[in-house]
């Protein structure tokens, strides 16, 4: 059987004053998407595209409900929780695989990532 991944994450603007709370099965695809502002709204709008804190979850149920959790949560408690995994608020694209190249083919029409 396979294993299937699920990911809740949070992305900030450059100067992490806005936050924006997602899941996705496909972090890479997902980060490129708003990093190339694939679909209109808020990160588009905002330029919130700073990947600064992601968990891994097996059950996508398990991924739903902590999104809505954090969704929920006030800013400060975001800040907290990003404080603690990311002190230096660093993009943590690189750490999970996200190259220029990635994102520049991204740009001109090509896949997001080499997997489905």
């Amino acid at each position: 059987m396979n294993q299937h991944n699920y990911y809740v994450y949070i992305l900030t603007s450059s100067d992490n004053a806005m936050f924006y709370v997602g899941v996705t099965n496909n972090l890479i695809r997902r980060v490129i998407e708003h990093k190339i502002h694939c679909n209109e709204g808020f990160t588009s709008e905002y330029n919130v595209n700073k990947l600064v804190y992601f968990e891994l979850f097996a059950n996508i149920e398990d991924a739903i409900k902590r999104e809505k959790q954090l969704k929920r949560y006030k800013r400060l408690w975001k800040f907290n929780l990003v404080n603690e995994f990311n002190a230096n608020w660093i993009d943590l694209s690189e750490k999970v695989g996200i190259t220029r190249e990635m994102i520049e083919s991204a740009k001109n029409g090509g896949p997001a990532t080499g997997a489905g």
